[in-house]
């Protein structure tokens, strides 16, 4: 077996993967890296599971409100539910 190339830190450039999820798909995400179920998720921050299952879907929008309550839940800052496309160098 060879020995890895090696390689200048200098070279690397980080992937963009042009991937942006809408607030629904990153709370399904959260959601599912968590473990949850929707069911678990609605008894953890109150929210009913149909409202859930909508905002997931994208039938019903998030509000700043609920991006609060899913953020504490998932021990997140509600930023990153609400602009997955944010970039630091956007800024």
């Amino acid at each position: 077996m060879k020995a890895p190339v090696p390689y200048n830190a200098k070279d690397f450039v980080s992937a963009d993967t042009g991937l942006v999820l809408s607030p629904g798909e990153t709370i399904k995400t959260l959601r599912e890296i968590s473990g949850l179920t929707q069911e678990e998720l609605s008894d953890e921050t109150g929210i009913p599971q149909t409202t859930i299952s909508a905002i997931e879907s994208g039938r019903t929008k998030l509000g700043a409100e609920r991006s609060k309550i899913f953020a504490e839940a998932f021990d997140v800052h509600p930023a990153v539910i609400l602009f997955s496309d944010w970039r630091r160098s956007a800024a």
